[in-house]
């Protein structure tokens, strides 16, 4: 892992690996000042996912995402030859992390069906898998971009609360992901 990058000339360093998803890795990085997302776009096939123009699809879905009103990171800069995205760092514990912690709180789960209202009026999924959720200061966040139209099978109550609790589904990601 390289200690920097930049994101149109600009330097940032890279602080720590957050996560990698379909489409790409995630660092926490700062400019000295301030602390931020870097997401590198990746190529890396994925057996269950098509992808097109994967930036193009990061900045259409955040507009769309933000015409929606679904409270997430801004994305502070686009980087297209390089394929990365700055973004807003939200500091907080992923739900993934307070499921194990059992420190969920029914006032997620509200927020996150107060979203889901904005969504399916929008005719809109997004991921629902509770890595992409993060928790600051009580307030639920998305944190991730992708977004695709509405299937009642991808909705959340069809496939997302499979992983907001202790089910066999969630303990059995936590399994495989060690």
């Amino acid at each position: 892992m390289d200690k920097k990058m930049t994101v149109n000339e600009k330097e940032y360093e890279i602080h720590r690996l957050l996560g990698k998803g379909k489409g790409g890795y995630s660092y926490l990085a700062s400019d000295g000042m301030q602390r931020y997302v870097l997401k590198q776009i990746h190529h890396e096939p994925c057996d269950y996912y098509q992808f097109g123009n994967k930036i193009e699809a990061e900045i259409n879905d955040y507009d769309r995402l933000r015409k929606i009103g679904i409270k997430m990171p801004v994305m502070i800069d686009v980087d297209r030859p390089k394929e990365r995205i700055l973004k807003e760092y939200i500091d907080g514990d992923t739900i993934c992390e307070l499921i194990l912690q059992d420190r969920m709180k029914s006032t997620y789960m509200d927020q996150l069906r107060d979203m889901c209202r904005l969504l399916y009026a929008a005719h809109t999924n997004i991921d629902y898998f509770p890595t992409n959720f993060v928790v600051q200061d009580d307030e639920l966040y998305y944190i991730d971009f992708e977004c695709n139209a509405y299937m009642d099978e991808w909705n959340f109550e069809n496939w997302g609360i499979r992983y907001w609790s202790k089910t066999p589904e969630f303990l059995q990601y936590m399994k495989e992901r060690d």
